[in-house]
């Protein structure tokens, strides 16, 4: 198989990458950085680097990367700075989001192209009615407010669940909702649902290597993909989750 990653370089972005090279599949990367890699990615034989801002290459350019692409998995987010919050692109997931999906629309495979989104615990998958605590409902209503990446992890998500939706024939998708992310060196067991088990006040923990490692398994493995597809999986940590 052949994948292209964006936002490769970041903490999580970079164990997926090294989990899908580790796995033999072809992987191209969209960084701004190429430097940001590890050497062991950076020199693998398996890895195009395409050197750029996603979101300042032309449509032409797009469809180029993600022709011949089985599938496209998005890593991105903002930098943790006053700037990387606040700053423009407002809205990076999301447009990302919209014009790789024109992309693998233009390229017009005869085969569903997987659309693997790094999301939130604290987005609500409004297919299927997930209600709130009161007290849950005021963090996100702030986070909303105040803090620009949470509506554009959202949005990113709206819309593939309602854009691209369960029936295009072009595109498949699974949007990953990770609880609180922590560093570990090595994958554990993780616990997947289909709605959060907890409130995200609560504690619920998701190593990246584990996150990497389920986005890798939904590309990879079909049973898992077929499980998941059109829907936006919770992970935990195994332990974590009750």
């Amino acid at each position: 198989m052949t994948i292209l990653v964006v936002g490769a370089s970041g903490a999580s972005g970079i164990r997926l990458v090294e989990e899908l090279l580790n796995r033999g599949q072809n992987v191209k990367v969209i960084v701004r950085s190429p430097e940001k890699l590890p050497d062991k990615i950076k020199n693998h034989k398996g890895l195009t680097v395409i050197a750029a801002s996603v979101l300042e290459l032309s449509d032409k350019e797009m469809e180029q990367h993600v022709a011949g692409c089985n599938a496209v998995a998005s890593c991105l987010g903002h930098n943790m700075t006053f700037k990387g919050l606040f700053g423009k692109p407002r809205r990076l997931v999301t447009e990302a989001t919209r014009r790789l999906c024109i992309a693998i629309k233009a390229n017009k495979s005869e085969t569903a192209t997987k659309y693997v989104l790094m999301n939130t615990v604290a987005n609500r998958n409004r297919d299927l009615n997930e209600s709130n605590p009161f007290a849950q409902k005021c963090i996100i209503g702030l986070l909303r407010l105040l803090l620009p990446p949470h509506p554009d992890n959202e949005q990113a998500a709206e819309y593939l669940r309602t854009v691209i939706g369960q029936k295009d024939k072009a595109i498949e998708w699974v949007a990953v909702r990770p609880s609180t992310l922590i560093d570990e060196e090595r994958a554990s067991e993780i616990e997947v649902y289909p709605s959060p088990t907890r409130s995200i006040l609560q504690d619920g923990q998701i190593s990246r290597i584990n996150v990497g490692h389920f986005m890798a398994d939904l590309i990879t493995n079909n049973d898992i993909w077929n499980k998941w597809k059109g829907q936006m999986p919770v992970i935990y940590n195994k332990g974590t989750a009750l």
